[in-house]
């Protein structure tokens, strides 16, 4: 990993008004290319705005016309763009069929790829379909990957996203002011996925009021690899908060150059041949 700089906004969207969102997403893109961030991510489904039963009004393919708007910003600013949308599946279908819950990743080069949520909380399942693959994403600076939301709470996709070499991961949110503060929230899990796997983790969150009765509480957050906070923005106020990812800690831990306990890479003493009961569920079964 080398030098980073990333910018986190914790995004206003407003129900349905895609191309107002999308104009209000491009002045920040912008912000922070002449900040001189390479990465910049918005929250969860920030493109039509966070709803679980009406996304699917909203769905797009990708490539479709949200995608090339952002890739044509990521191009012309030089800057990787990390954007949440309600993706409608490749095969078409029918008017209310579910989408994907996805965060796009438009590179400097204008090409896009993207990371659909693998993991569905229990009022999400009726609305979306789940993905199933956990990409890593590669820029000159670092490797990146994206858990959205409800992911973070399943320790086993940032082991497996760290294990595939990333070494940001980027954790974007749609979490309702009903929630309560997110900062003590977000210190309870999201510092033990940077601890135990040795990553950069950085979260943001939707703020303010959707324009229909919906209101976000905000916030954004950067931990270093050892669970430290590093920047921080909490507020239901919308912002965009600015950190700079210094790589000689993870470096140092991921090239196993350490001479004491204190920078071992934790990964590098699995034993997987002991974790089987993961796959079986042979341990729950057990407990019950």
């Amino acid at each position: 990993m080398e030098q980073t700089r990333i910018a986190l906004v914790q995004m206003q969207s407003k129900l349905g008004e895609v191309k107002e969102n999308l104009q209000k997403m491009a002045f920040y893109i912008k912000k922070a290319a002449g900040d001189g961030v390479n990465i910049i991510c918005f929250p969860e489904l920030c493109v039509p705005c966070y709803s679980r039963d009406q996304s699917f009004r909203y769905a797009e393919p990708v490539p479709g016309e949200s995608s090339r708007f952002l890739a044509n910003l990521a191009r012309d600013n030089n800057i990787t763009v990390l954007a949440g949308l309600a993706e409608k599946p490749e095969t078409g279908g029918s008017h209310g069929e579910k989408p994907y819950i996805t965060q796009l990743v438009a590179l400097p080069d204008g090409s896009v790829q993207k990371y659909r949520k693998t993991h569905l909380g229990r009022s999400e399942m009726p609305h979306f379909i789940p993905g199933n693959e956990l990409p890593v994403f590669n820029t000159a600076s670092a490797r990146f990957a994206v858990q959205i939301c409800w992911d973070l709470h399943f320790p086993e996709v940032s082991t497996i996203l760290s294990l595939k070499g990333a070494e940001i991961i980027f954790a974007p949110h749609a979490s309702p002011a009903i929630v309560g503060d997110r900062k003590e929230i977000w210190l309870k899990y999201l510092a033990a996925r940077a601890y135990d796997n040795t990553v950069f983790v950085a979260a943001c969150n939707l703020a303010g009021g959707d324009g229909a009765g919906n209101n976000f509480c905000g916030g954004a957050l950067v931990l270093d690899p050892k669970g430290n906070v590093i920047a921080e923005s909490f507020g239901d106020c919308e912002n965009m908060l600015v950190a700079d990812l210094d790589p000689d800690l993870i470096n140092t831990i991921r090239r196993q150059e350490a001479r004491t306990m204190r920078n071992i890479f934790f990964l590098a003493a699995r034993r997987p041949e002991l974790y089987g009961e993961l796959l079986t569920g042979n341990g729950q079964e057990k407990a019950d």
